[in-house]
């Protein structure tokens, strides 16, 4: 497994991106490699980063404004060549389908609960790894 991943998070809220980083610590699980987290307030600059490569999950706030992290995974999914994993946090349950039309890898409530968000970041890195090695 990879020594360091790279996890880009979109949120215009600087508490919610404390939060994901807070959750999941320097590594989600045991089994998971260390993660280095590269923040982004903005849709464009969540592209640029696509862009230049070397992001390995994305975690995107589906509260966002003024583009919401469903409309901006969904971008993404259609308009980035081997787009990484994308985690939503969405702001209710009920909004599971949404992030089902989004393309979503996983998607979580917020607020972030860190045992439910460490271990769905895990399980993504975990994927991504594995495709990696196949």
């Amino acid at each position: 497994m990879q020594a360091t991943a790279t996890v880009l998070v979109y949120s215009d809220d600087s508490n919610t991106r404390e939060q994901v980083r807070s959750a999941s610590g320097r590594r989600p699980s045991p089994d998971a490699p260390l993660v280095e987290f590269l923040e982004c307030a903005t849709p464009a600059a969540v592209l640029t980063e696509l862009d230049k490569g070397g992001i390995d999950v994305c975690v995107f706030d589906g509260e966002s404004a003024p583009m919401g992290g469903m409309g901006l995974c969904r971008q993404v999914k259609d308009e980035v060549f081997q787009c990484p994993p994308v985690l939503l946090l969405i702001g209710r349950p009920q909004d599971a389908w949404l992030a089902t039309w989004s393309r979503a890898d996983a998607a979580v409530t917020l607020p972030v609960e860190p045992v439910e968000f460490a271990s769905a970041l895990a399980s993504l890195l975990r994927r991504k790894n594995l495709q990696q090695s196949a």
